[in-house]
């Protein structure tokens, strides 16, 4: 049975002395934007300095996170950004990272749910010249975007899924799509 990301173990990422950032899998220096692609590729990541053995993986991520920001590709508005600054100060606190954790995993089951709908809608579009070519960009674009999302092309009733198991879905999305169309064509 293949091992699914939340199964795997973290890669490890060491810190060195110098900040440099050590791939512990593939013997080689790593960037935070390395870093990035490995977890929008679903995998979990570790970051601990190498001497004195913390756990830097928090504050690497943040700063991923801030980079991404400061460089316009804006994820939080600007009033979450302030209730996260207020929620350091207040009561809120302990209650603050359940309700993201929540948030996030209904963001991910609602995405998993939009692609499962996506395919049950009838496309006016379908009859179009050149809509087979836009469709696979489309499909490969919304593959790209849920592929950062661990669990997002999971079944929630068999979060062990193995990769046959993705492709049979797939296969049965775009025979329901080619189902579609073949109506859509005849109206």
């Amino acid at each position: 049975m293949a091992e699914t990301a939340k199964d795997a173990k973290p890669l490890l990422i060491k810190r060195y002395a110098s900040r440099r950032l050590y791939n512990t899998e593939t013997s080689d220096y790593v960037t935070l934007e390395d870093i990035a692609g490995f977890i929008r590729d679903g995998r979990e990541v570790q970051i601990i300095d190498l001497k004195s053995g913390d756990d830097l993986t928090r504050q690497y991520l943040l700063q991923i996170i801030a980079e991404h920001e400061s460089r316009g590709e804006s994820v939080l508005p600007i009033d979450v950004l302030t209730d996260l600054v207020r929620s350091y100060t207040t009561s809120a606190q302990s209650v603050v990272p359940q309700f993201l954790a929540a948030s996030f995993e209904m963001l991910r089951e609602g995405q998993s749910k939009m692609m499962e709908n996506f395919s049950s809608f009838p496309n006016p579009m379908a009859s179009m010249p050149g809509f087979d070519a836009l469709q696979r960009q489309q499909q490969a674009f919304l593959k790209s975007m849920m592929s950062g999302w661990p669990g997002a092309a999971e079944d929630s009733d068999d979060a062990n899924q193995t990769a046959s198991g993705d492709r049979d879905d797939l296969a049965a999305i775009k025979k329901q799509l080619a189902e579609l169309q073949s109506k859509l064509s005849k109206l």
